[in-house]
């Protein structure tokens, strides 16, 4: 009986030192949390068509929580890897603060896919990238998405109403599309004169910018 008690202290110190380990561990190596600056119209990052991920490492779960941060932080509700000057199909996507929608969970969308969609619904959308400009734009109402999960497991889903339309705009992004290549021409013309000054940086925000730097 005496060696059974040792046995099992001796378990269980071993089991407290392990947590010990562990926890130490984790506040050695808690990342923190950076705003990053969000690229902006001009960046010949934002029209490139994205690279499929590949591999789901702690470098990858730090970049998801530096861009959910990011886009808190610029009271966005989606952010793209392109917006963030990456090339790579990964976005965010956080609704949640709308009072209509304060149910719907933060999505994170590895390798994103429209497989199908119905209906048609407009409404006015914006951009982070795209500071102060503002437009009615068309898309359908209903998605069919494919994308992956952290285990790179592929995920189906059918959405609708707000949420869909954020996730459509994000993943234009992952395909160099822009909200505005979606405008009229004679709306189109209107902008430019805006466009031409957010390439220059000549824009202010409350959130810090990439600008671009070439022609």
């Amino acid at each position: 009986m005496r060696k059974v008690k040792i046995i099992f202290i001796y378990k269980t110190l071993k089991l407290l030192y392990t947590i010990i380990q562990y926890l130490y561990i984790c506040k050695k190596t808690k990342s923190v949390r950076r705003q990053i600056p969000i690229t902006t119209f001009g960046m010949p990052v934002l029209r490139k068509k994205t690279k499929a991920v590949t591999k789901i490492d702690t470098r990858l779960i730090n970049l998801v929580e530096n861009m959910f941060y990011t886009m808190d932080k610029a009271a966005g509700i989606g952010l793209a890897a392109p917006q963030i000057n990456l090339d790579i199909s990964l976005a965010v996507v956080d609704i949640s603060g709308y009072e209509k929608n304060n149910k719907e969970k933060p999505m994170v969308l590895i390798n994103p896919e429209i497989l199908g969609s119905h209906g048609e619904v407009e409404m006015e959308e914006g951009c982070l990238s795209i500071p102060e400009i503002r437009a009615d734009v068309t898309r359908p109402g209903k998605i069919f998405l494919k994308y992956h999960d952290f285990d790179l497991n592929e995920v189906t889903v059918e959405l609708n109403g707000f949420i869909s339309r954020v996730i459509q705009h994000e993943i234009d992004h992952l395909n160099g599309k822009l909200f505005i290549d979606y405008l009229p021409e004679e709306k189109k013309k209107e902008i430019k004169k805006q466009l031409a000054k957010i390439k220059k940086g000549k824009v202010i925000t409350d959130y810090p910018l990439l600008i671009h730097s070439g022609d």
